[in-house]
């Protein structure tokens, strides 16, 4: 964010108080239009850290005002969701629920698809991961996968899906490592492409071998 400029030219107290109260009221105007707005591609749920297909079409991140939906219902209206996932599906301080969402353009229609999250409030381990499609005025789900700890992404190249993986002495902020699957859309349908495995290093970095194509 730029700084703050002052013009040339005398000025007196009063003009100069109110020139700088002016122009701090834009900037912090500008820092609450970056705070909130972000990529403009991603509406943000709770903490988690960032986990991360050769896909056709590759995935463009342009959200629109087709993107103003309620994603909470979405999941709760969608009969592919399982009844577990939406007894979870609750606020977790006031009403902000626990999802992410995401937007971008991974099955080639004309307009962008919706990736839903569903995450636990304490730890936001994901619950639930869900791709909608748009359809005429509504949304068909054309992806889901409700295994533990899986988190979907918009990646450049199409969609994937990161499941990390615990050993039984495991906490649950500390996995052992991550299973990456890497999905494109053939077909009208996510076909999985590669999958690989990644595990954490004891000392805290972890070990990311080549990935192993399928």
């Amino acid at each position: 964010m730029h700084g703050l400029k002052r013009l040339g030219g005398p000025r007196g107290p009063k003009a100069g108080s109110a020139a700088a109260l002016a122009a701090l009221g834009l900037c912090l105007a500008t820092l609450v239009s970056c705070s909130t707005g972000g990529t403009g591609t991603r509406d943000e749920g709770p903490a988690r850290s960032d986990q991360l297909a050769q896909g056709s079409p590759a995935p463009s991140a342009r959200p629109g005002k087709e993107h103003a939906v309620d994603p909470v219902r979405l999941v709760r209206e969608d009969p592919q969701v399982s009844k577990a996932v939406k007894a979870d599906l609750k606020p977790c301080a006031g009403d902000s629920y626990p999802v992410d969402v995401s937007y971008g353009n991974l099955t080639g229609g004309s307009r962008n698809d919706v990736v839903v999250n569903v995450l636990t409030c304490g730890d936001a381990i994901g619950i639930g991961a869900y791709v909608y499609r748009a359809k005429g005025g509504a949304y068909e789900n054309v992806f889901r996968t409700e295994q533990p700890a899986s988190y979907a992404e918009i990646d450049r190249d199409g969609l994937t899906v990161t499941r990390q993986t615990y050993e039984k002495d495991d906490s649950v902020a500390l996995p052992s490592g991550e299973d990456i699957t890497l999905y494109e859309w053939r077909d009208d349908a996510f076909v999985q492409t590669r999958h690989w495995t990644n595990r954490y290093g004891s000392a805290g970095g972890d070990v990311r071998p080549a990935p192993e194509e399928n």
